[in-house]
């Protein structure tokens, strides 16, 4: 935004924008103005803007006029007193008396404001009282007319003495002030609340761009940061297959024998390895998910089958922490659509977690069940609920009498290389990944996941995966 268009103060809209009487004269205000003065005096009013624009007329023709519109040579003598009045126009203080071939006259004054004429207002016809005949002129004009008539329609016309003619003048031009003071004042509240908006508009227009830029950027270091990882990851996958395989010669013999502490020190480095070898295997999963070229493989999958196979997997590793492992599936599972290893991985990860997070005698139980999305569960038969279709789903928990997670921090459990416990002294390995790769593989499948409250201790971490039609 250029100088030319910040935003200007109250004096500087009003100098930088001539306004137009049109623009500040309120219309109906006008016309309630004008119909008072025609009632109390009996004189018509009229008044152009600068720009000859007819903003107010007379509410009727006078009847003299309609009158001498019945003659040719009247028509013309009518056609020349409108030419004369609505061709005169008055000058910065000046006030205009204008004498017709009827004997009537017409007040004309500037509408002015701050110096600047706005427009004109015309009073008139009116007859000054001490004229009591119709002018000699009139007569030959309308010398083809009824001359009775022309006598009656003449009366008709209002009466005002000269003196009386003028204050009524600047007592309307008074009243004009006032009208054009009071749209004026509007014009430059909307002009002022304009230039604020457009302000408004510049600095959030601005704001937008920056985030934008901001955005583009994390978008771009995000990228990089994935293919980074990726490969990085992918590097460090080969010789870390080989230490891994060599490791396994050494401790079956293949190289000769070796003594219980070499045996030692090769079982750590093949189990550093293996944790290792964890860790990259998250980290390019992580990598495809984010990046979105990991395709999944759909097919039949049961889910009691499926728990039952996790539980199974999962056991030694429960024994080895005196953990209570339990499996309760629903019979009659449907089958889900979906893929059966990226499943596997969810509640592998899940139930690892909950093992880890669990103290001796604790207990971890895998609950594989099936629901209605959009209701409650109605037994096993599909339906509506309040006339909303219900929709099956399998539902999958995780629950465990661990140490729990807090409210504050559920929330953030799904965030790559997040931790509860992230200090020097925490109990309990891990990279963080396992948590946000399971919210991206349960994404993945239009599914969601969320973290329950096992009260009085533990958590509940609940999947639920849409069934859909084959």
């Amino acid at each position: 935004m250029t100088e030319d268009d910040a935003p200007k103060s109250l004096n500087d809209i009003a100098l930088a924008h001539h306004f137009q009487l049109e623009e500040l004269l309120d219309r109906s205000a006008l016309s309630e103005m004008a119909h008072s003065f025609e009632a109390l005096f009996g004189v018509p009013m009229r008044v152009y803007a600068s720009s000859g624009a007819l903003l107010l007329d007379a509410e009727a023709i006078p009847a003299l006029y309609s009158f001498l519109e019945g003659d040719r040579q009247g028509r013309k003598a009518v056609l020349d007193m409108i030419t004369k009045v609505r061709g005169t126009v008055p000058q910065r203080d000046e006030v205009l008396m204008i004498s017709c071939v009827s004997g009537a006259n017409y007040i004309t004054s500037a509408i002015e404001y701050e110096g600047r004429v706005l427009g004109r207002a015309i009073l008139g016809p009116f007859v000054s009282g001490e004229i009591t005949e119709p002018p000699v002129a009139l007569k030959e004009v309308a010398s083809g007319l009824d001359q009775d008539k022309l006598r009656e329609v003449w009366d008709s016309l209002p009466r005002l003495e000269t003196p009386k003619a003028r204050k009524l003048d600047q007592h309307l031009r008074a009243n004009l002030d006032l009208l054009v003071f009071s749209g004026l004042k509007a014009h430059l509240a909307s002009s002022m609340h304009m230039a604020s908006v457009q302000e408004s508009f510049r600095e959030l227009s601005d704001k937008n761009h920056q985030l934008q830029v901001a955005y583009d950027r994390l978008k771009e270091l995000d990228r990089l940061k994935s293919n980074f990882l990726a490969t990085v990851s992918h590097e460090l996958r080969t010789p870390l297959t080989s230490i891994i395989g060599y490791s396994e010669m050494i401790l079956e013999g293949i190289a000769g024998e070796i003594s219980e502490e070499q045996r030692e020190f090769v079982d750590t480095i093949h189990e550093k390895g293996e944790q290792l070898l964890e860790l990259i295997k998250s980290l390019l999963d992580l990598s495809k998910l984010e990046s979105g070229t990991m395709s999944l493989h759909r097919g039949d999958v049961d889910c009691g089958k499926l728990v039952s196979q996790v539980v199974s997997t999962m056991a030694p590793l429960a024994r080895a922490r005196e953990v209570h492992l339990v499996c309760e599936a629903d019979e009659g599972l449907p089958i889900l659509q979906a893929d059966v290893d990226r499943l596997r991985q969810v509640l592998n990860n899940l139930s690892e977690n909950a093992i880890k997070f669990t103290p001796q005698s604790g207990t971890v139980t895998i609950k594989a069940s099936k629901i209605y999305l959009g209701g409650e569960d109605l037994g096993g038969v599909g339906g509506s609920l309040m006339g909303a279709t219900q929709r099956p789903a399998i539902e999958l928990r995780v629950i465990d009498t661990g140490i729990g997670i807090p409210k504050d921090e559920r929330h953030r459990v799904f965030d790559a290389f997040y931790q509860v416990d992230s200090s020097s002294t925490r109990q309990v390995g891990g990279t963080g990944l396992g948590l946000s790769i399971v919210k991206r593989l349960v994404d993945a499948h239009d599914g969601t996941i969320r973290v329950e409250e096992n009260s009085p201790c533990g958590a509940i971490f609940v999947v639920v995966l849409p069934i859909f039609k084959r």
